[in-house]
């Protein structure tokens, strides 16, 4: 046997794979009473009770094609078109019937029209106009509000979607008796659902409730407690726990809450207490213990048993070798002396600087000094016009002054005199052709 299922339906149907191996997911064509129908299949080939088994058994006729899989996208079109066009002919006659849903047969004979309706309605010349514009045969068929919420769809009050649409089979008889029994409220928005009756939830539990409340006393029962007589208020079925207004309890003084094992039912419900024998008080009940207290356990080290074994033996503890031992001085030491070397260089340079920043700040005139400045930047231009281009008989001797070492930097200048000026330093050269004479110190050029 297989298991498919219909459209977006709940409920599964068997029939016969005639030889087929048939899994879970795979899209049928099967035969039913009203002709071939597209199907879904829930559950592959499997062995089902006979007595689970509807007879006549039908059969399935092939697995689903690519036409077949076209054909079930143009009848969902026709459908939306076929919704639009009753809900127009319902205005047109003036029902008063609210139109749900439109199916349409697999080979498209068959039009069903799903409506909700307070009481009967003459529906007969609207199914003579819907007859002449889809050309098939029509069918109207009225459900209850129960029906309508698991078509449609929706949340419930939980936030899930409606358990009608999503798995029931089929709709259980629910009663206000059984909001009762779960100590629930009464009042009609709190258990109702979306389609405006009682919940279907409310049936899941209720054979707990039913088998816990033979074991509990009702409200208003008289019982023993640990702490002397007294009356039910509350029952908790779930917890099986109840609260107790003890005789001796002052009346500001709040319920007390007892297990079922630690009371003792003398009467059980409303009545009197005449003729009852108050037994003596029902033991206290105690949790027994579930885990152990089980000491921590420290465990050492494998490194520190090793170092226990190393002192019973009377040897001298591993150190470990620090950084900054003796040897490892020495070898900074080299270092720094090598380093020192080649850093002397930047010392002597950096000294000339440090004894010039050491020195007091001149004193001399901004006017004088602009104009003295002036004067040599002039007097130096007009020297460079005049002097000539040197011959290259001259670059062997610049190349020899280049490799000749560079002389130590002389001090810095003396302070200014009292006058107080000083003698301009003369700019050092970097690259290109050096001219001889071509500072203000210098010698007038030779003529060739």
């Amino acid at each position: 046997m297989i298991s498919v299922r219909f459209r977006s339906g709940c409920k599964n149907y068997f029939f016969d794979p005639k030889g087929n191996q048939v899994r879970m997911g795979d899209q049928v064509i099967v035969e039913t009473a009203q002709g071939l129908e597209f199907a879904t299949c829930t559950e592959g080939n499997h062995d089902v009770d006979d007595k689970l088994v509807v007879k006549p058994l039908c059969a399935m006729v092939r697995m689903a094609t690519d036409s077949d899989r076209r054909t079930v996208e143009y009848n969902r079109k026709r459908e939306s078109e076929a919704f639009d066009i009753c809900e127009k002919k319902i205005a047109d006659h003036g029902l008063e019937m609210k139109l749900v849903n439109v199916s349409c047969s697999f080979d498209g004979s068959k039009i069903i029209f799903f409506f909700t309706a307070d009481g009967r309605v003459d529906f007969r010349e609207l199914v003579r106009d819907l007859a002449s514009v889809f050309r098939a045969r029509i069918e109207l068929r009225q459900i209850g509000v129960r029906d309508e919420a698991k078509m449609i769809g929706g949340l419930g009050i939980c936030g899930r979607p409606f358990c009608c649409s999503q798995f029931l089979d089929g709709f259980m008889p629910v009663s206000i008796k059984m909001a009762k029994t779960q100590n629930l409220s009464l009042n009609p928005t709190k258990i109702s659902g979306t389609c405006g009756r009682l919940m279907c939830c409310l049936k899941y539990e209720q054979n707990a409730y039913e088998d816990a409340a033979k074991r509990m006393p009702k409200a208003e029962s008289f019982v023993q407690t640990p702490d002397g007589p007294g009356n039910v208020k509350s029952v908790d079925l779930l917890r099986e726990k109840v609260k107790v207004s003890l005789d001796s309890a002052a009346p500001s003084e709040p319920l007390k809450t007892y297990r079922r094992c630690e009371i003792q039912v003398l009467r059980n419900g409303k009545g009197s207490r005449d003729g009852i024998e108050i037994p003596e008080r029902t033991e206290r009940y105690v949790e027994p213990m579930t885990e152990e207290e089980i000491a921590p356990v420290i465990s050492t080290p494998f490194y520190m048993n090793h170092l226990e074994n190393v002192a019973a033996a009377g040897e001298d503890a591993p150190v470990r070798e620090k950084i900054g031992g003796p040897e490892s001085g020495e070898k900074y030491r080299r270092r720094k002396r090598g380093r020192g070397h080649r850093s002397g260089e930047a010392v002597t340079a950096e000294a000339p600087r440090q004894e010039k920043q050491k020195q007091p700040p001149k004193q001399e005139n901004k006017g004088e000094g602009r104009s003295q400045n002036a004067g040599d930047k002039q007097a130096r231009g007009d020297k460079s016009r005049r002097q000539p281009k040197k011959p290259r008989t001259e670059q062997p001797q610049q190349a020899e002054r280049s490799r000749k070492p560079a002389p130590q930097q002389a001090a810095p200048a003396a302070p200014a005199a009292e006058g107080g000026e000083s003698k301009r330093r003369r700019p050092h050269h970097r690259g290109g052709r050096r001219h001889r004479g071509g500072g203000t110190g210098g010698a007038e050029p030779k003529s060739e």
